[in-house]
């Protein structure tokens, strides 16, 4: 592994940070002076000191979410994707900055910075035409002169609580969709990465404001970030005015989340962990595949939800694949993900350090080999967390290559048979994304079907990590089952009414029921 680690001079981020905030509209007397420090995984540098809610803010911004939807969900859908039209010109016109900005407070290569800042466009694009397309069916009905039909509803406040690793693309996905149905959104961010949550909300009221200028009418309230803990999460988990939960974490928050939701009747989107796994099989196109298991495996960090954990290898190519993906894990630069060259920039923080050799330690002493996996000097001192990712050949698929670990650790299994490979695919709790990476029809159609890969994501001959937003995203099993982003996802953001009118004289009963009175 090669890394730039002599460069030990480096300019203040916190100055670019506060600058990107101005430009996108945040107060700098916001970053100052509060309780939740908001620091950078590239160099460990404090990035601002951010005040937080207390429990009575988080209960009136809740409040204000609901009386603004009583407004917004009488507007009509067209009109409220012209709003997500303009936030999409925003976005767009602060591409760069708010690139930069993640790139800074996730520790991500300027190009994934930009990519997420990418995804929000497309899916405001997504939101401004589904914003005409909010359609039911039409239903056959058994009695004469009837028409029955079913009809979609704005269903209230929805609640988004947001991981670090996608600061800002997953709330797009979810305010998006939310707002084109008629919905108010309240967003409890990471406290990891609080600054992009405000930089989104500042060009969203931005939008608002044109919005306003052109003659619209948008209610205060209509969408607020509530900075703070993870009790702030718990009031929005457990207020009977948030029937929508979309949360995005790992397996354990989904467990607490999940029951207290449905406690109170209340919907949840979870979107939790995921354990994903490549099969290389003999007919594989060995170039293509190396290329897309080299980024699922190490882009990110190993810190996607959609990261390649583990890899299920052909004997017959076991050997010559695992030599040339050693010599590119070998070849890849670490370091500062804002330097040209770098491609894996560092770990969040010390705690994901921490469970990442946690995990490594495991894997030896069950037997596993291990390649790579050591901490790096990238010139910035203990508080900054890289690492070389991690290649580990085990016999067996049990212990901790059956957990996620949110760290670049790919664990990679020999198999023979292809039915023994799928079973161990699908043996992990998890089940948000998979490959297959075979020109054999049979072994990719095996792949897709109903005996095939059981996540809520099935790839051929591409890498399981990353996602278009055309498609739904989510995952089954520990992953939550909750479902963002495109295709008809859209209607866990609104309730549905089923429609009979009875344009006759008469009035049939369902079922030949008879009813007759004098």
């Amino acid at each position: 592994m090669t890394s730039h680690a002599t460069k030990i001079s480096h300019p203040s981020l916190a100055d670019e940070v506060a600058a990107i905030l101005g430009r996108c509209g945040v107060d700098g007397t916001a970053l100052k002076g509060g309780e939740l420090v908001v620091k950078s995984p590239i160099s460990g540098e404090t990035l601002a000191r951010l005040k937080t809610v207390d429990a009575a803010a988080a209960e009136a911004a809740i409040e204000n979410a609901h009386s603004a939807f009583l407004e917004w969900r009488l507007v009509p859908a067209p009109k409220r994707g012209e709003l997500i039209r303009l936030l999409g010109e925003e976005l767009r016109s602060a591409k760069d900055d708010l690139g930069r900005l993640v790139s800074i407070e996730v520790g991500k290569i300027p190009s994934e910075g930009l990519g997420e800042v990418q995804e929000m466009i497309d899916i405001c694009d997504f939101a401004v035409g589904l914003s005409r397309q909010l359609y039911g069916l039409t239903i056959a009905t058994e009695r004469n002169e009837h028409r029955m039909m079913e009809t979609w509803h704005p269903l209230g406040v929805t609640g988004i609580i947001s991981a670090f690793n996608f600061p800002v693309a997953v709330w797009s996905w979810n305010a998006a969709l939310a707002l084109v149905c008629g919905n108010s959104i309240v967003w409890k961010p990471s406290e990891k990465t609080s600054l992009t949550a405000l930089a989104a909300q500042a060009l969203f009221n931005r939008a608002v404001k044109r919005f306003r200028q052109k003659g619209g009418s948008i209610p205060e309230g209509l969408s607020s970030v509530l900075i703070g803990a993870r009790d702030i999460g718990e009031v929005l988990v457990d207020h009977p005015k948030v029937p929508l939960i979309s949360a995005t974490g790992s397996t354990a928050m989904g467990r607490a989340v999940g029951p207290r939701v449905a406690a109170r009747f209340g919907r949840a989107i979870l979107e939790l962990g995921g354990n994903n796994a490549a099969i290389v099989t003999a007919t594989a196109d060995l170039d293509l595949t190396l290329r897309g298991v080299a980024f699922a495996a190490m882009g990110t960090a190993g810190q996607r939800c959609t990261s390649l954990r583990r890899l299920f290898v052909h004997d017959s190519v076991y050997e010559s694949f695992i030599a040339r993906l050693k010599k590119a894990y070998d070849s890849v630069s670490v370091g500062n993900p804002l330097e040209p060259g770098n491609l894996i920039g560092p770990l969040i923080d010390k705690a994901a350090f921490d469970a990442q050799q946690a995990a490594l330690s495991d894997a030896k002493a069950a037997g596993g080999k291990i390649f790579g996996g050591e901490r790096i000097d990238a010139g910035f001192g203990k508080d900054a967390y890289y690492v070389s990712p991690a290649l580990v050949e085990v016999a067996e698929q049990t212990g901790t290559v059956e957990k996620e670990t949110f760290a670049p650790i790919l664990y990679v299994i020999r198999y023979s048979n292809f039915d023994e490979a799928l079973r161990l695919h699908n043996a992990v709790p998890q089940g948000l994304s998979s490959s297959i990476f075979t020109n054999d029809l049979r072994e990719a159609e095996t792949f897709l079907s109903a005996r095939g890969s059981d996540c809520g994501i099935a790839n051929v001959n591409i890498g399981p990590s990353g996602a278009e937003i055309g498609g739904a995203f989510g995952g089954e099993k520990e992953t939550g089952g909750g479902r963002e982003s495109g295709s008809d996802a859209w209607k866990a953001y609104m309730r549905r009414a089923t429609n009979t009118i009875n344009y006759g004289r008469s009035l049939p009963l369902a079922q030949g029921v008879k009813f007759d009175i004098a």
